[in-house]
């Protein structure tokens, strides 16, 4: 068979997987925090036809083929949403989000989060990852929920009676006593009540290093937890699962543990924000056109090939 009918059958399938890859790219333009992918090709196998004497060969290729399709990993844009759930994140880091169906976690950029049952959720339910406490020691879960919390007030008082200089006469005109004047004191009394009032949480907010600011009903502040972000020695490792998620975390090198953004190479958290696609449409179009094209030339090498067959197999007329 004809070497350039292989070539232009490989180069064909190659297309068509570029193809694949742009349309979905294309499709996924406003995901939020979606991570366009990349098709890079390499040559296929060569034959060698002859050895030249000065160590030289003859060779011819045989077409093909795909050496990687890698997410591309760049900063998508950042635009507010005016809602505290929802979290951007600046430069490097990965969320971190656990089914509690199964126990498993996944990683994701895409913080369009709320809150659920007290738990800070994804779309899916899945619970976000970070410290769950006040301390910020310990992990798992991270909460966001003041309601019912009771603040306990303990009022004191003391209360006396003095009578100062007063004079006190016996009333018998026959024989009038009289003693002088003297301060008299004649209750001391001490007692303290103790009250718990129900307090609700009014607002709260995520600050830069992931920390949970909660605002209750009486206007007391505190931190309630911390969200935690991962990264990855290889994030090309990662997998996609669908619903903006990515599995494999142990194989793409995952950190020994999440950490504090803006700490060991991780960047901020924006709250009230929402990254977006990181697709550039313009270059996608470009893409899609040299890639048709190229397409378009690979049928050609078929149908070429095809008639120098066809004549070969006419010479025996």
């Amino acid at each position: 068979m004809l070497r350039s009918l292989t070539s232009g059958v490989s180069a064909m399938q190659q297309f068509q997987q570029q193809m694949d890859v742009i349309g979905n790219n294309i499709a996924n333009v406003n995901t939020t925090a979606f991570k366009g992918a990349r098709i890079d090709f390499e040559d296929s196998f060569s034959q060698t036809l002859s050895t030249g004497s000065g160590g030289s060969s003859m060779q011819v290729g045989t077409g093909v083929g795909t050496s990687a399709i890698s997410n591309q990993f760049i900063q998508g844009a950042i635009s507010n949403t005016g809602n505290n759930a929802d979290l951007a994140i600046t430069r490097n880091g990965f969320f971190v989000v656990r089914d509690s169906l199964n126990n498993s976690d996944f990683a994701t950029r895409d913080g369009s989060f709320h809150i659920d049952n007290g738990f800070l959720v994804n779309s899916s339910g899945m619970r976000v990852q970070g410290f769950s406490d006040s301390s910020l020691t310990t992990r798992g879960d991270v909460v966001i929920d003041g309601n019912d919390m009771q603040a306990t007030r303990v009022a004191t008082a003391n209360a006396a009676i003095t009578a100062a200089n007063a004079a006190v006469a016996a009333a018998n005109p026959a024989d009038p006593v009289a003693v002088a004047a003297a301060n008299l004191q004649l209750t001391n009394a001490q007692a303290s009540l103790t009250t718990a009032q129900s307090l609700k949480m009014a607002s709260f907010n995520i600050d830069p290093e992931g920390k949970i600011n909660l605002r209750l009903s009486d206007g007391t502040e505190y931190v309630r937890g911390q969200v935690l972000l991962q990264n990855f020695s290889n994030p090309q490792a990662l997998s996609k699962e669908g619903s903006n998620l990515f599995s494999g975390l142990d194989i793409a090198g995952a950190l020994p543990q999440t950490a504090a953004p803006g700490t060991n190479g991780l960047g901020a958290i924006q709250s009230g924000a929402l990254e977006g696609s990181n697709v550039d449409l313009a270059n996608e179009f470009s893409s899609l056109i040299t890639t048709q094209r190229a397409f378009q030339a690979s049928a050609r090498i078929i149908t070429t090939s095809d008639e120098i067959l066809q004549e070969l197999v006419n010479l025996k007329r």
